[in-house]
């Protein structure tokens, strides 16, 4: 971000955010192989949701400008009617019928594309992986796609002199990074607590305008690059785990009885060792 471009525009986020199935309510489109999506109730993948937290404490920090963007069927608009509700600018849908069954590959290139055209970012985040696929390869990929430094598995961002410095988790402790603008970051699941939507969001929402959908050809997007047979990722099979009833058992009497009884199921049933 030049000296120029500041003067004449605030900072932009760019927060790529995913609707999906709430994680008790995952179910396979068994003739597909892909995840049902309509009629399921969902939510932010909550690694995304601690992505948009993160902006929206940048913009606090920085004035800067909060937009959402997502990939998927016009139902996603929940999702970022909520997101814009809970404090971001505006959102952008990218919604088309060729982009179903899209994996993360053309995933990536289609964001991508779309990031181009909303123009002028200079921080772009993602959730670290989202829950009902946990590839954790889209945020690099459009990374990648972009020609921008990444920074994965963050908690925390400073933006200091035009640089990104961030706190990145790793296998054996905490890591700090430091970038130039422009650069994506992905989130790390849990680092923060997402705010709920407001009334003022609520009504800016309800108010219309801050949310827009474009398709892949408003965006430029080559639909032979997207779609299920452009996914090179090939599901062969999908099972479906069926846990075992269990039955509750409660334990009355004395109180030490009570738990001397307890004891002895829980060895009994090798839950704990003797």
């Amino acid at each position: 971000m030049s000296a120029q471009e500041t003067a004449v525009r605030p900072m932009r986020i760019v927060v790529c955010i995913k609707q999906v199935p709430k994680a008790q309510e995952l179910q396979v489109d068994p003739a597909t192989q892909t995840l049902k999506r309509v009629g399921v109730p969902s939510e932010i993948n909550p690694p995304d949701a601690n992505a948009l937290e993160l902006a929206l404490t940048l913009k606090e920090r920085h004035a800067a400008e909060v937009v959402v963007l997502s990939m998927g069927p016009t139902s996603f608009d929940e999702s970022l009617e909520r997101a814009v509700a809970m404090g971001a600018d505006r959102a952008v849908l990218l919604t088309d019928r060729i982009l179903g069954g899209s994996d993360t590959v053309p995933t990536a290139y289609a964001l991508s594309e779309t990031i181009q055209k909303i123009g002028g970012y200079d921080l772009i985040l993602c959730g670290e992986e989202t829950t009902d696929a946990s590839t954790g390869h889209v945020g690099p990929g459009i990374a990648g796609h972009l020609d921008l430094p990444q920074i994965t598995y963050v908690s925390d961002i400073r933006i200091v002199d035009g640089k990104v410095r961030a706190r990145r988790t790793a296998e054996d402790g905490t890591e700090y990074w430091e970038t130039a603008l422009p650069t994506l970051c992905t989130v790390n699941f849990g680092c923060n607590k997402p705010r709920s939507p407001t009334l003022t969001g609520k009504i800016r929402v309800k108010r219309g305008g801050v949310l827009v959908h474009w398709s892949c050809a408003e965006v430029g997007i080559d639909p032979k690059k997207v779609g299920l047979f452009n996914s090179p990722t090939i599901v062969a099979k999908v099972d479906t785990v069926k846990l075992p009833p269990r039955a509750g058992r409660i334990f009355t009497g004395e109180p030490k009885e009570a738990v001397r009884a307890l004891l002895e199921a829980l060895l009994r049933d090798r839950v704990i060792a003797p």
